[in-house]
């Protein structure tokens, strides 16, 4: 297919409602099983579109269409991508520490991964990529993250983050598959009980009663964003071609973990006792983001970081614990 008749295409798929625009029908989600994932082909399929899940296990919802296997698969990826418009890439090693652990893993899957959905969504002629990036893309910032900040990873996981960013950056510019690098924050919600988080460890030990183990002082600032707004993000990338590179989609004001602690302890009523541990490799002191680019598209968070706790305590106090629950630590590097 031409360059310019594949970019007339990713501009021309628009026959689905999503969030008051046109976007695509047909929309393959990777890694459409995770918390992120349920939450993303709910919101599609609740406008009308006709969504396949590929991941490593089924979806819980049993009525959603789905291709099992690894991303890294050609003909796994092929087989997600019959007769799709759109693409939402959320399948990845998003631990930090599990990327430090296994930085050759992290690759396959985080790279390699990318680079097969990338190469099959060319050949299937796809017009739009939404990638789930992050802001650890950008490393240690003294000042506010924006899209321009130059990229200097710290961990495996941004380093193979920043990749997935350049390769679809490349497929762009050559091919004319619209690209969108999504860099969210820390995304929290309700769905994440299998999430190794701070939000999701914070209200595991309210539940099991563990001491919360904070790395460093504590006084390290990030970002945090809800899910619901995480998903309003994606469907206005997928529909609106004004959404192209690099975009930060983050709650716009940053608080310490001790800060977060306080608003945890607020919504679940409960002491959460904590104890100070050495700071993890990778650790960035401050993530205080911008964004008015995403705000100029159209997009702004909703949710409240109160509001936001709050809605997923009340999920988690309804939930029953696994036996042997892990206690909590809290800090790190930023997801």
């Amino acid at each position: 297919m031409a360059l310019d008749q594949q970019r007339s295409r990713s501009d021309e798929v628009t026959t689905t409602p999503i969030g008051g625009r046109s976007g695509p029908r047909r929309v393959l989600v990777t890694g459409g099983s995770g918390f992120i994932g349920r939450h993303v082909v709910r919101a599609l399929r609740g406008a009308g579109c006709d969504v396949v899940v590929l991941d490593l296990r089924p979806p819980d919802d049993q009525t959603v269409r789905s291709v099992i296997g690894d991303v890294a698969d050609p003909d796994t990826v092929a087989a997600g991508l019959a007769d799709a418009d759109a693409v939402v890439h959320l399948a990845a090693v998003t631990s930090v520490l599990r990327s430090v652990e296994a930085p050759a893993a992290t690759y396959q899957t985080n790279v390699a991964g990318t680079a097969t959905l990338l190469e099959g969504a060319r050949a299937a002629g796809v017009g739009v990529v939404v990638l789930a990036s992050t802001n650890a893309v950008v490393g240690p910032s003294a000042g506010i993250i924006t899209e321009a900040v130059p990229l200097h990873p710290l961990t495996p996981y941004g380093a193979t983050k920043a990749a997935g960013e350049m390769l679809l950056s490349a497929y762009d510019a050559s091919y004319g598959v619209r690209g969108v690098s999504l860099r969210f924050t820390n995304v929290y919600g309700p769905g994440m009980a299998l999430k190794d988080s701070i939000v999701a460890r914070l209200m595991r030990a309210v539940r099991t009663g563990a001491t919360i183990d904070v790395y460093g002082d504590g006084h390290q600032v990030r970002d945090y964003v809800g899910v619901s707004d995480v998903v309003a993000a994606i469907t206005a990338a997928l529909a609106d071609p004004a959404w192209r590179g690099p975009v930060v989609i983050g709650g716009g004001h940053s608080v310490s973990v001790l800060e977060l602690i306080e608003v945890a302890r607020a919504a679940t009523g409960a002491p959460i006792p904590t104890r100070h541990v050495a700071a993890k490799a990778g650790e960035m002191p401050a993530v205080r983001v911008d964004v008015r680019r995403a705000a100029g598209l159209g997009w702004a968070p909703v949710v409240t970081l109160a509001q936001g706790i709050a809605e997923v305590w009340d999920e988690w106090s309804k939930t029953e614990m696994a036996p042997g629950a892990q206690p909590a630590v809290a800090g790190g590097a930023p997801r």
